[in-house]
């Protein structure tokens, strides 16, 4: 059994595909890679995935797929997995080889009757023309380099240190008990990678260590502003998906309930001030329909959801002025803290 699987989705990223793989070919024996092509179709992906396969037989699988999206993607990855813990890295993005050692090293460390359900790192933003990199870490909230379980936590989470997929290592083992399956042809299923596990993870281990690097800066990257427009309809797919699965899982652990819930709340906030910027009426009554939504599937959730500072930042009473308020807010928000 290798110790950890790395899944690369891509489609079409032959330009940059080769920097993500070559940062991880350093784990050696240690890892697997496994490359999906999900139907690249402009650029010679696959090829380049093969030409990887055939250099580090037993470290790189490349697969082909039909076009099923990121989210399939994903579950191919997890499908083929041999490690025990697995990770998402994403084709444009990469790893630091000093944090990438001792990555290694601290899952060596575990004993597998006592290892982490899930490992966190923190990542950085490698935006293109920004002045200074941004670090996103975890100090503050988990205690270091040691086990602890949700009622161990340091402090809240602030607005900008969420756990997403960029930091998150998970034991595969706790992938497949909870039936992880993401939606095909979906983008922003990553909040979806990191969301639904979370109630079957009892023991985590924090790892300052800035070991992801996520890339931002190219015009049809999902997370650019106007993408993120013209794909709302999936981010709302994302968004119901969430707020149905919080409301079917057993919940053991209050901690665990609050960081999901408060998770939600973000979630709510990105489709709402996304739907308030494309200024469509057919966008606006989607956001209508989407408190709607919670609000008949859990009157509970709705009143935590909309009355908060989130929700409150994005239902401003006054039409056009109220949502003329929530867009310097957001546009305030972006600037401090960088997020696309």
């Amino acid at each position: 059994m290798k110790l950890l699987t790395f899944a690369i989705p891509c489609y079409n990223s032959a330009a940059y595909m080769e920097k993500c793989i070559n940062s991880l070919l350093a784990g050696g024996d240690d890892v697997e890679i496994i490359i999906v092509d999900d139907g690249s179709t402009k650029d010679n992906t696959l090829e380049i995935a093969k030409k990887y396969e055939a250099l580090y037989p037993g470290i790189v699988k490349a697969i082909h797929q039909e076009n099923g999206g990121h989210g399939e993607a994903v579950n191919t990855g997890l499908r083929n997995a041999t490690g025990r813990f697995y990770k998402v890295v994403d084709s444009d993005d990469w790893v630091d080889g000093k944090s990438y050692k001792k990555v290694l090293e601290t899952l060596k460390s575990f004993s597998e009757d006592n290892e982490p359900d899930m490992m966190i790192c923190n990542y950085v933003y490698e935006k293109v023309g920004a002045p200074r990199k941004k670090v996103v870490h975890y100090r503050n909230v988990f205690p270091i380099e040691k086990m602890f379980g949700w009622d161990e936590m340091l402090a809240k989470f602030k607005v900008d240190q969420y756990i997403l997929m960029h930091s998150v290592i998970y034991k595969t083992s706790v992938l497949k008990e909870c039936a992880l399956e993401l939606p095909k042809h979906t983008f922003y299923v990553d909040n979806i990678f990191v969301f639904e596990p979370l109630p079957f993870v009892k023991k985590m281990y924090y790892l300052d260590t800035n070991f992801y690097r996520y890339f931002i800066g190219r015009d049809d990257q999902s997370v650019n502003e106007k993408v993120m427009i013209s794909r709302i309809d999936q981010q709302l797919r994302v968004t119901r998906r969430m707020i149905e699965s919080y409301l079917s899982l057993e919940h053991n652990n209050e901690k665990c309930r609050y960081y999901m819930r408060n998770y939600l709340r973000i979630m709510m906030e990105i489709s709402s001030i996304f739907l308030i910027l494309s200024g469509t009426k057919e966008n606006l009554a989607k956001k209508k329909e989407l408190w709607k939504f919670v609000k008949e599937r859990d009157a509970k959730l709705y009143k935590e959801l909309r009355y908060c500072a989130l929700g409150w930042s994005v239902n401003i009473p006054g039409g056009p002025v109220g949502r003329g308020i929530s867009k310097i807010g957001y546009k305030v928000m972006n600037k401090l803290i960088g997020f696309n």
